[in-house]
């Protein structure tokens, strides 16, 4: 397995960094999850003049085989349809990287289909889709592992174009089941918090695909290491995007955390490396029950809350904006002195 070697972000600047937060013209603080966020890009710069070049959103996109079994209320073959339309330029991630002139990947971890080659098409196909985690494991481990690695390969190929922060983001009918499987096994939190009503779910459904989790983590238990957990209950996408976000972090990225089901992927990458902490950025609470718990489990305060729940990325996309305007302000807004500006006595 590759070693993901993470460092810290260096602190020699920090200093510096609060000194030219606190005395641009406001309040100190006026500017609020602004200020927060403008420190993290320039730590993770480690300067006092941070850039964000070439943002890149990586959409990884495979099928589950427990779609089969019921746990969605579409059908497997939503997931090349999806594709398609992304391949198309038609769906909310389309729209939102055109107007934030963010680049767009999507990347074919594992989909029951075989597409056409395309120009936002990464053919990274693993299999046609996991085993169902309800009667077997998802994936054997050469196949965790193969995805993680073919995650970071992707992630070394964009950071040696240039770029410098990079959002993730997935498509796969039936992959919150997985993510609710796997936020249960690495934090504990019962199933039942874990587990929400996916693509719209109905009561009735929302019973059986919770009865389904119950009948997997009897069938297989919580397996006492992390790699054999992630390809028990998880997929290919998540796997995928997590050897891709451990290899961004490594790169000293900017890492731009989406919703349930990347901050799945995310809380699977902290068993591997926990420093990757300190180069995310959870950009939006999902609608997805499960994610406000996870969300409170890791501290994180995601910096907008829509009601979205649609996954794709596009809450990294909305929110990169935000950051943006955090990293311009810090940039560019006069100080008190620069200005001419009196402090306050």
């Amino acid at each position: 397995m590759r070693t993901f070697q993470i460092k810290k972000p260096s602190e020699n600047l920090l200093e510096a960094i609060n000194h030219q937060i606190d005395t641009k013209t406001k309040p100190q603080g006026a500017l609020g999850r602004l200020e927060s966020v403008a420190r993290k890009v320039a730590l993770v710069q480690n300067s006092l003049n941070p850039v964000l070049k070439q943002p890149h959103l990586l959409v990884f996109a495979a099928d589950h085989g427990a779609a089969r079994d019921g746990v969605s209320a579409y059908p497997q073959e939503v997931t090349f349809q999806m594709v398609m339309n992304f391949l198309q330029g038609g769906a909310a991630i389309n729209v939102f990287c055109r107007q934030h002139r963010m680049a767009l990947k999507v990347v074919d971890a594992g989909v029951n289909f075989d597409f056409e080659p395309h120009d936002l098409l990464i053919d990274a196909k693993i299999a046609h889709g996991t085993k169902s985690f309800i009667t077997e494991k998802a994936m054997t481990r050469a196949q965790c592992l193969a995805a993680m690695e073919k995650g970071a390969a992707l992630v070394e190929e964009v950071a040696n174009g240039g770029c410098n922060v990079m959002g993730f983001g997935e498509m796969g009918i039936g992959n919150t089941a997985s993510a609710s499987l796997l936020t249960h096994a690495f934090t504990g939190i019962a199933l039942s918090e874990c587990t929400g009503r996916g693509t719209g779910l109905d009561d009735e459904g929302l019973g059986r695909k919770l009865k389904l989790l119950n009948k997997a983590v009897q069938q297989h238990g919580i397996p006492g290491e992390s790699l054999e957990t992630l390809a028990t209950y998880g997929g290919f996408e998540i796997a995928m995007m997590a050897g891709a976000m451990l290899e961004a972090a490594s790169r000293q990225l900017l890492v731009l955390v989406d919703g349930f089901i990347a901050s799945a992927a995310y809380l699977s990458t902290l068993q591997f490396n926990s420093l990757i902490q300190h180069y995310s950025i959870f950009c939006h609470q999902s609608e997805e029950k499960g994610h406000r718990h996870l969300l409170n489990y890791l501290q994180a305060e995601p910096l907008v809350s829509l009601g979205m729940r649609l996954g794709e990325g596009t809450g990294c996309a909305v929110a990169y904006p935000i950051i943006q305007s955090a990293v311009n302000f810090f940039n560019e807004m006069a100080s008190f002195e620069s200005a001419g500006v009196s402090e306050k006595i």
